[in-house]
């Protein structure tokens, strides 16, 4: 029986599908939603004198307000991304807001944990070869590391 649907979602098309495939799955099941941005640490590279050119330039950490500025941008644009989603698909379903930081494929699998979600629904691109091999796919993290079903939603390209 599902009663409770996590979707991830972020700024793409691909969360875009998931979120209206997943958004109209609750619909038919009067489920609860919840929904999940996963915000990744932005790592920058500041020049430090004397830094190698040729070999890069170390990273090293920001000071406090730095990093509050960095974080409180990231914090809302995700905010901004679930309110978005919100607004279009949920319609009369009550709908749980996370957002988290860290992993993404960690991250919405420590979520559905959370809130005891019954599955998990997320957006994925059909990619194969070489493109498939570069890019870090999310969704097979998820399918490979859940405890409960996923529903994976395709968009070609």
């Amino acid at each position: 029986m599902i009663k409770k649907i996590l979707i991830g979602v972020d700024d793409s098309k691909y969360a875009e599908a998931a979120a209206k495939y997943g958004f109209d799955l609750a619909e038919s099941l009067n489920a609860h939603v919840g929904l999940v941005n996963i915000i990744e640490p932005v790592a920058i590279s500041m020049p430090i004198n004397g830094a190698n050119e040729i070999l890069g330039t170390p990273l090293y950490g920001l000071n406090g307000a730095e990093d509050n500025n960095i974080i409180n941008a990231q914090t809302q644009v995700s905010e901004n991304i679930i309110e978005n989603i919100t607004q279009k698909y949920a319609g009369k379903l009550q709908v749980s807001h996370y957002n988290e930081y860290g992993s993404t494929g960690e991250g919405i699998l420590s979520c559905s944990r959370e809130f005891k979600a019954d599955i998990i629904v997320i957006g994925t691109h059909n990619r194969s070869g070489l493109d498939r091999l570069f890019s870090s796919n999310i969704a097979e993290y998820v399918v490979k590391h859940s405890v409960i079903p996923v529903l994976v939603v395709p968009t070609r390209e």
